[in-house]
């Protein structure tokens, strides 16, 4: 079942805040980018496709909501992440409320057939990204005396799997970073928490559906999930209701990881 983005039901949970979301011009980022603005919250849409970003923020305008668009390849460089951080919080008057590190990819094979390329970028985006992004927006955060900031992680990361291995362990890192931040800046006012997605039907991966589904089929949910379940834990973590939450992996996975049903 897909979710209409453009009818979302509208509340002011996040009204008067700020939101970057990374990797926003489709799949779940797009889906976080549309439910933190039907929140209220004024959302930067980041990809590398400038004509895709554009629509997304498009959207969220035509649906009542506030967008920006700020593109970019984050993976190029340090500096290319620090410039797309400061270009972002301009975009956004000067102040970042949420920083959503959803921007990541997913070379897989065998160990030994994995490229040097393919090592490289997994390690520079799904890790080192992030990184640099919190490096650069927390300090911020802490001199307005609150923040958030979520990272989107995966399934993956909590069980080993043959010829995928260093994808989930990317997403280990960045589970371990989660509770490290929330232990450096939780204290100051930022609450870093992620949100692991199971595995989720996207526009990206609809070609693998059928292995989706057997995938899925044993979950308590016995099926896949939807870019909008990933998107409301989002919002959940982003607002005032989570208040009392630190540095904690939220498994939005349908219970492939917890349960088996057959």
């Amino acid at each position: 079942m897909t979710t209409n983005l453009l009818t979302l039901p509208r509340d002011q949970r996040l009204a008067g805040r700020t939101a970057i979301v990374t990797g926003s011009s489709s799949g779940i980022g797009e889906a976080i980018a549309h439910v933190l603005a039907a929140s209220g919250a004024h959302v930067v849409v980041h990809g590398r496709d400038v004509g895709r970003a554009e629509a997304v923020a498009a959207a969220i305008a035509d649906g009542g909501g506030a967008a920006s668009v700020v593109t970019g390849d984050l993976a190029e460089s340090p500096a290319a992440a620090r410039a797309f951080a400061a270009q972002a919080t301009e975009a956004l008057g000067g102040r970042v409320d949420v920083l959503v590190n959803n921007a990541g990819i997913f070379p897989i094979g065998p160990t030994p057939d994995l490229s040097d390329d393919d090592v490289a970028a997994l390690l520079a985006t799904n890790v080192r990204v992030p990184h640099d992004l919190v490096g650069a927006l927390a300090p911020g955060m802490v001199a307005h005396g609150s923040g958030v900031i979520v990272n989107i992680t995966s399934w993956m990361a909590h069980i080993g799997t043959p010829n995928v291995g260093l994808y989930p362990a990317t997403k280990a890192a960045l589970e371990h970073l989660t509770q490290a931040w929330a232990a450096e800046f939780g204290p100051r006012g930022v609450r870093v928490n992620a949100v692991a997605p199971g595995a989720i039907l996207t526009p990206g991966n609809a070609a693998a559906l059928e292995i989706l589904k057997m995938m899925t089929a044993v979950s308590p949910a016995g099926e896949p999930g939807r870019p909008i379940d990933i998107a409301h834990a989002v919002r959940f973590l982003a607002s005032d209701e989570s208040a009392y939450v630190h540095g904690q992996v939220v498994s939005i996975d349908g219970g492939i990881v917890a349960a088996r049903v057959g």
